[in-house]
Formats: C-alpha cells, sequence, structure tokens
C-alpha cells in the first residue's frame, strides 16, 4: 500500500513542481545593472513549495516499502 501511494505522490509531485516551477520562471525578471544581473521576481512561491513536499513525501514512502 506504501509502494503504490508513494508511486502516485512521486508522480504528482512532479509534474506539480516542474509546472509550477515554469509558471516561477515565467514570472521573473532579470536586468543588467552596473554589470550585475539583476533578478526581480513576483512569483508566489507557495505552490512550488508544497509541491516539492508532496514530492519528497512520495519518493520517501516508495523507498521505505522497498525494505
Amino acid at each position: 500500500m506504501k509502494k503504490i501511494v508513494g508511486i502516485i505522490l512521486t508522480i504528482i509531485g512532479a509534474i506539480a513542481s516542474v509546472s509550477t516551477g515554469i509558471q516561477v520562471m515565467n514570472d521573473s525578471d532579470s536586468f543588467n545593472f552596473l554589470g550585475f544581473d539583476v533578478v526581480v521576481s513576483q512569483a508566489n512561491y507557495t505552490p512550488f513549495i508544497i509541491s516539492l513536499v508532496v514530492l519528497i513525501i512520495g519518493i520517501v514512502l516508495w523507498s521505505s516499502s522497498r525494505k
């Protein structure tokens, strides 16, 4: 049971991490100022962090079921 739940959470977390990561990257703007690359971000990082947590929980459940 742990293995199936772990696989499902890993897949959902990976897909959500990729999609929210792309959205975060698109919401960031960068410009050069005095030779430095300045990044201004107006992205909401909460969905990205939640998807990473789901991914990590899925991996932990999946790996703990292999013992």
